[in-house]
């Protein structure tokens, strides 16, 4: 039967072993950090893939080199997603460590579809999905997009309404250039001939409703054409009123003109 060695040997064994393990781990990390330390592994290089209309390699390069810090083994890549999304344009980057010294990065640039109206003329851009961001507005034709305005956090909806007001409109021959939502929930747009039409308040349901309504029966309003229109009100229970350029007004119910 093997003899038990006595508690205080067994206790400085313990403690020998436990000493050889933390100087391996020392040596270890040492050497570890001395191998990131190493230019070897300093990034060297940048690929871009994805969309690069709005930016070139060297200017996404310039804008984002003097945020990026470490080597490939240091290297945070949460900031350097948030440094890439900070290069105007770029909406959504997806960044990865390619060995031992490169990044891949995978971009999504914003696709403008409106001007976003700022109350103090701080005008931006809306994208396809519906998010105001920040450009330089002379980078695209603003005569081609149409304008929004409304609370900031409304924008998506905004879009929505755009894209569904359109075709309505279409039966006029007429195109829908501004839309607003008041901070009351109304809405009021402008077409492309200048004629302004509050469409009021309700779900996108009514409103849409509303609209068709009026785009339906406005040729007949006083046997008028619908050029001569400066400005229709369709925030009325039982039909709407229209304004006449140089002329008077009048008030339709949606089946006919009275």
């Amino acid at each position: 039967m093997a003899a038990t060695l006595p508690a205080d040997i067994r206790l400085m064994n313990a403690t020998a072993a436990l000493v050889g393990l933390l100087a391996l781990g020392t040596l270890a990390l040492g050497a570890a950090a001395w191998v990131a330390r190493q230019p070897a592994f300093a990034l060297r290089q940048i690929r871009l893939e994805g969309e690069t209309a709005r930016n070139n390699a060297a200017t996404v390069r310039a804008h984002v080199m003097p945020r990026l810090a470490g080597n490939f083994f240091t290297l945070n890549l949460q900031a350097a997603r948030e440094a890439f999304e900070a290069v105007p344009w770029v909406r959504h980057a997806v960044v990865r460590k390619v060995w031992p010294n490169r990044l891949v990065v995978q971009l999504e640039e914003h696709h403008p579809v409106a001007v976003w109206k700022g109350e103090e003329g701080d005008d931006r851009l809306v994208n396809s999905h519906g998010e105001v961001f920040e450009a330089n507005l002379g980078d695209v034709d603003e005569a081609q997009l149409p304008d929004f305005a409304g609370p900031l956090a409304e924008a998506p909806q905004i879009l929505a309404m755009y894209r569904q007001l359109r075709p309505v409109f279409e039966p006029l021959g007429r195109e829908p250039v501004s839309l607003s939502l008041s901070g009351r929930g109304s809405w009021r747009v402008e077409l492309d001939d200048g004629v302004a039409v509050e469409l009021g308040r309700g779900s996108e349901t009514e409103v849409l409703e509303r609209t068709a309504r009026f785009v339906r029966t406005i040729t007949q309003v006083g046997g008028a054409s619908r050029r001569s229109i400066d400005y229709a009100d369709l925030r009325h229970a039982d039909g709407y009123a229209v304004r006449f350029k140089g002329g008077p007004g009048a008030a339709a119910t949606p089946n006919g003109a009275h």
